[in-house]
């Protein structure tokens, strides 16, 4: 049975590829992430990351959301185009034994009026951090820290057509019939600049969730660009919808600056809501006075188009209060050192 759908999958993607390279229509793409990382407590590692014991240190091979896809968009008018795009996280390189696992794939539309996507996707509220998580889709990404960092499906999506060629404005709704929740799920933002910093030279955001992930936040997200200098800030408040008494803070300031081809980069950030992934791991829920930071430092280099080199050093720390009593969160200090080829 495993054969056959080996022998599937790969015809499968065989098919795709040999259909990118001779029809003018969809666009195959991947990704393979991997990194070599030592930690101290294993609580900020991938959730893929096989033989992981929380709170005991070692040395992993991280897989950091490798992926696959297929999207494209084809117009059947002069005033309307389809839109579509179908991707999956690949974990075959990990013994995890999910090989598979869904993300963003939906069907859109797409007019002078704006887009309107139905399916899987980055909520808005997601969408609203642009390029400002320097250390994205890693064990130092944003959400180990911070919470409403959602993928969701059964959902519509809006985006507005760029209006003064400045200002975008975007929503999420979940389909509530669809929900476990009985609470309206949805997530609006309004953007200013390009997130690329390539049109402008800054981005600002700010976005606004409502019940999707369990949580109702707002958050406000900016990013600049000196020249060989970008400098970027994320603020967020959250509060838990199933507990009113658990809400919080967190924030992250950080830098990056371009040497020669080899981007240098340090971030620092702070959460007092303890609905991050570090805190979730180790600390006790409902406590009170949370306290956790966090400092990255790292770099990349971009050996070819499709080649990127990295590493980062990032030091997690943190301590609650739970019947006045204060307790420390076991340090977690990582060291990765990875390759990313994209196709």
């Amino acid at each position: 049975m495993k054969k056959t759908l080996l022998s599937a999958s790969v015809a499968s993607v065989l098919a795709i590829t040999s259909f990118a390279a001779l029809a003018d229509g969809p666009d195959f793409y991947g990704r393979l992430d991997l990194s070599l990382t030592n930690s101290d407590t294993g609580a900020t590692l991938q959730s893929g990351t096989n033989g992981v014991t929380v709170g005991k240190s070692g040395t992993y091979l991280e897989n950091n959301f490798s992926l696959v896809g297929v999207k494209g968009s084809e117009k059947i008018s002069n005033a309307v185009e389809i839109l579509y795009q179908m991707e999956f996280q690949v974990e075959n390189t990990s013994g995890s034994g999910d090989t598979f696992k869904a993300r963003n794939t939906f069907l859109g539309i797409k007019t002078s009026a704006g887009s309107v996507l139905v399916g899987r996707n980055d909520t808005v509220f997601k969408q609203a951090e642009g390029n400002v998580d320097l250390f994205g889709n890693s064990n130092a990404d944003i959400d180990r820290l911070i919470s409403g960092q959602i993928r969701s499906a059964d959902g519509i999506w809006y985006y507005s057509p760029v209006i003064a060629d400045l200002i975008t404005l975007n929503a999420t709704y979940l389909m509530e019939d669809n929900q476990a929740s009985d609470d309206s799920q949805y997530a609006l933002s309004a953007t200013i600049g390009d997130k690329g910093l390539t049109k402008q030279n800054y981005y600002v955001v700010g976005a606004y969730n409502k019940a999707i992930g369990g949580i109702d936040a707002y958050r406000a997200v900016g990013q600049v660009k000196f020249g060989d200098f970008k400098v970027g800030g994320l603020f967020q408040n959250s509060e838990s919808v199933a507990d009113t008494s658990i809400d919080g803070n967190t924030y992250f300031i950080n830098a990056a600056y371009n040497l020669n081809g080899v981007n240098l980069k340090v971030e620092y950030g702070q959460d007092d809501a303890g609905l991050g992934k570090y805190y979730q791991a180790l600390g006790q829920a409902g406590a009170d006075d949370i306290n956790v930071q966090n400092i990255t430092v790292g770099a990349d280099y971009r050996v070819a188009k499709s080649t990127l080199l990295f590493a980062h050093y990032a030091m997690y720390e943190g301590d609650y209060t739970d019947n006045n009593v204060k307790t420390d969160l076991k340090d977690d200090n990582v060291l990765s050192v990875g390759v990313r080829y994209d196709f």
